[in-house]
Parts: structure tokens; C-alpha cells; sequence
């Protein structure tokens, strides 16, 4: 197999490309290395021929060029802008990204006639404040922020293209995924955060009262659905998480566990004030992953936390 991982220098992505190699995959790399970064393919993934390609996916014609030169068999996009924060500021920038870049993507696919775009989104952002808890994919999406927006904007994209030219596309609704190399200092998740905090001998910063749930799912994990998802035919949205929810104040008190020296060392939660396009519950509903796919995760919390932890520098 030769992929493409677009964002494949990313925290999800270089994990990915490690595990295509692993496959005896050849990979090409697009990333633009403003987040993603270069030391992620250098902790192995050059040494087993993955080339970096410093394309951005907002440049339609750089991009075309490149994929029809590779001519693929499949695309992982993953690059995208998910800063929250910064799509509910700039909700233009965010959609010139997510939207613009991943209809330049599924363009470039058919243009080189790629077999399958297996597509990378988000499932809390775009459910929203949802009324059934955990989430099927047929919940109305309603997102609070504009990055949940952008990326179910894309989906309808990559349903438009299947239509249209018969384009094998499917689109994996993560989680909220941790795990090695996502960096506590970028556009990390509160799982980064907190352990580079750990390490760092900081102060845990919880915005609300901590007991907002989020499905927290393993970078392992999620390598192994978009692996999957190469080989079924399915198309559409589908879950990827562990269809458990589990609250901020849950990663402080697994974190402390792991590392009995963290009360000592001051490791109690501040609170803040909530931040506005916060969603107060999320979590999963895995079950299509589970058929379509044979998908159920396996890292627990505690094993997960200890894993990313580990993986922390000080």
C-alpha cells in the first residue's frame, strides 16, 4: 500500500505513519510544519523511507501536482486547524483550512484517481450539547464551536464527492484523543496539558466546576480505526472512542495516582470560570465502529495516562 497522511507530521498523524511503516506501507507526507513537527518523523519514520512533503492543503494546484506525482492509494487527511479558540476568533481562517482544504484534498484525489480518502474529524466538537448521552452518528449536529462547524462542513463535502464520482470516502469522528508527542505547549488537549503541568511541577488550570465529561480515547486506538478503515468499504461518519465518559476532575485524580508525589508537589486543580462554546457532555456512541469496522478500543484511562505521562519530558 502507498498512503498520503496529510497532517502526518501532527501528534495523530506521525503515530500513524509509524504504524503504516510498521505495515510495510510506503508513506508520503503533506505538512506545513506549523504544528506538526519535523522531530515526529525523526524518531524513526525517515529512517524507514517516509518522505516530508512541506505543502500547504489550502494551495489546490501545489497540491494536485503533488498527489498525482505520488498517485496514492489511499489519502489520510488529517491536517486541519483545531484550535478552538482560535476558530471561534478567526471562523473564517478556521473554515479556509477545514473546509477549503479538505474539498482541495478529495480534489486532488479524484484528479489522481486515489481509491480511498479515509478522513480524520471530531465527534464531541460537532454534536454539540447533544440530548442523548453517549452520541450516535445520526445526532443532529449542533456545534458551539466554529471548528465543530467546519469539519461537519467538510463531511458534506466528502459525501458530495462520493455521490458525484463514486468516491470511496469515509470520515472517523474521534474523540478526544491523547497519547504521545501531543505537545502540552501547542493545541493540546487537556490530557497534555495537564501531564507536561505534572512534570513541569505546575498548577492543573480546570475552566467550570471540572465535572464536563469528554470521551478520552488513546492515540493507539485511533491508529488502529483509520487502519481499519482503509480496508472496509463503509462510507460516511463513524465514532472512533470508547464510548465512556469521563470527567476533567477524573484525569486529575488518574494523574495522581499514577504518580503518588503529585499532592505533594502541589498538583491541585485551579478553577476558572467556563469558557464560552464549551460543551458541558461528551461522549460516543461506538457502535457502528464496533460492526462496520470490528473496532472497540482497548487502552483503558489509567494504562493511557500512564503511557502519555511517561512519554512527557520535564
Amino acid at each position: 500500500m502507498h498512503a498520503i497522511v496529510t497532517g502526518g507530521a501532527g501528534f495523530i498523524g506521525s503515530n500513524l505513519v509509524d504504524a503504516l511503516l510498521d505495515q510495510g506501507a510506503e508513506v508520503d507526507v503533506i505538512d506545513t510544519l506549523v504544528t506538526g513537527k519535523r522531530e515526529n518523523l525523526e524518531a524513526g519514520a525517515f529512517d524507514r523511507g517516509a518522505r516530508l512533503h512541506e505543502v500547504d492543503i489550502t494551495d489546490a494546484a501545489a497540491l494536485t501536482s503533488l498527489v498525482g506525482d505520488i498517485a496514492p492509494d489511499v489519502i489520510f487527511h488529517l491536517a486541519a486547524q483545531i484550535d478552538v479558540r482560535k476558530s471561534i476568533d478567526d471562523p473564517a481562517f478556521d473554515a479556509s483550512v477545514n473546509v477549503v482544504g479538505t474539498i482541495n484534498v478529495l480534489a486532488a484525489a479524484h484528479a489522481a484517481r486515489v481509491g480511498r480518502v479515509v478522513n480524520t474529524s471530531t465527534g464531541g466538537a460537532i454534536y454539540g450539547d447533544a440530548d442523548v448521552i453517549p452520541s450516535p452518528e445520526s445526532t443532529e449536529p449542533l456545534p458551539m464551536a466554529a471548528y465543530g462547524q467546519s469539519k461537519f462542513c467538510a463531511e458534506r463535502y466528502l459525501g458530495w464527492y462520493g455521490r458525484l464520482y463514486e468516491q470511496s470516502n469515509v470520515t472517523l469522528r474521534l474523540g478526544n484523543v491523547y497519547g504521545p508527542r501531543q505537545d502540552p505547549h501547542g493545541e493540546a488537549g487537556v490530557v497534555a496539558i495537564f501531564c507536561g503541568l505534572l512534570r513541569e511541577g505546575g498548577t492543573p488550570v480546570i475552566f467550570g466546576d471540572g465535572r464536563q465529561t469528554r470521551d478520552y480515547v488513546y492515540v493507539g486506538d485511533v491508529v488502529r480505526a483509520q487502519l481499519a478503515a482503509v480496508e472496509a468499504r463503509v462510507t460516511g461518519e463513524i465514532n472512533v472512542g470508547t464510548g465512556r465518559e469521563s470527567t476533567v476532575l477524573d484525569i486529575v485524580d488518574a494523574l495522581r495516582e499514577i504518580d503518588p508525589d503529585a499532592a505533594a508537589r502541589g498538583f491541585e486543580p485551579e478553577f476558572k470560570p467556563a469558557r464560552l462554546g464549551e460543551v458541558e457532555r461528551s461522549c460516543l456512541d461506538v457502535s457502528r465502529a464496533r460492526e462496520e469496522l470490528g473496532f472497540e478500543a482497548q487502552v483503558g484511562l489509567v494504562e493511557g495516562l500512564r503511557t502519555t505521562l511517561e512519554s512527557t519530558p520535564a
